[in-house]
């Protein structure tokens, strides 16, 4: 069986058990208008896929909410604030770890959500991605407590709901193979990633109401990953079994 095969398999069992497969679509990295944000923005435009666009609000442009203008299903998410590695040598790139002080993180994450909220007004939602999808539990409340309602990272969630009030909405299957060259991951093991998740779903080895979580980056596209892109938000589109969710949905469950 190829790996669409069993995509298609697989979304043929949530069919016949009278379940949706629900997925929802991030974007990460975004900033202002570019070649590559326009062809994001005709595929999802072309296939009608409700996508969140985690972006960056120390660097974000005028352009970027230009271009959204006329992009109704598209949704803005904080993605940290400068997209700035502070961890020190030997330790994984984070941007909101406890490397700084809590003071610090928590005012640069304020004047990022008023940086978006001046551009994004009506489609920035309350949440939080943390670039490179690490961030400090002990900013959870800080978190909370600015007036952000969920958290995406990366991995199946343990929790729908943290200590501190906290919603948790993940992304399942990366496109890009950063430890690899920064490069499309691949068909069959990106397909895997869609596939286990969807499957531990199914049958309750992961949480059934965790969305699955297609995350791109569209900065970092090939051909191949363009391809791959369109090809699965058309075929998920065409099979009764799969529905994507608005970010709002997936994230908060509104």
């Amino acid at each position: 069986m190829s790996p669409w095969q069993r995509l298609s398999a697989e979304l043929d069992q949530w069919q016949a058990l009278g379940r949706a497969a629900t997925l929802w679509w991030r974007d990460d990295d975004a900033v202002t208008a570019t070649p590559a944000l326009e062809k994001l923005l005709g595929l999802q435009r072309h296939h009608g896929v409700p996508l969140a666009l985690a972006t960056i609000p120390a660097q974000v442009q005028e352009a970027l909410a230009c271009k959204l203008e006329h992009h109704p299903q598209i949704a803005v998410l904080q993605h940290g604030y400068a997209h700035e590695n502070h961890a020190g040598e030997g330790e994984r790139a984070i941007e909101l770890g406890a490397q700084r002080p809590r003071e610090v993180v928590v005012e640069e994450l304020q004047k990022g959500w008023c940086n978006l909220r001046a551009l994004f007004a009506h489609r920035l939602l309350p949440v939080m991605v943390p670039p490179w999808n690490r961030i400090s539990p002990e900013l959870y409340p800080d978190l909370y407590g600015l007036g952000y309602r969920a958290l995406s990272c990366f991995s199946p969630r343990s929790h729908a709901e943290l200590d501190c009030g906290l919603l948790q909405s993940n992304c399942h299957a990366d496109l890009i193979d950063w430890r690899g060259g920064r490069r499309f991951r691949g068909e069959d093991p990106t397909l895997e990633q869609i596939c286990d998740h969807l499957q531990a779903r199914r049958q309750g080895r992961a949480d059934a109401t965790e969305a699955t979580g297609i995350l791109s980056h569209h900065l970092a596209h090939d051909d191949d990953c363009w391809r791959f892109l369109d090809t699965l938000l058309d075929r998920c589109n065409r099979h009764p079994g799969a529905r994507w969710l608005e970010a709002d949905e997936a994230c908060l469950g509104q």
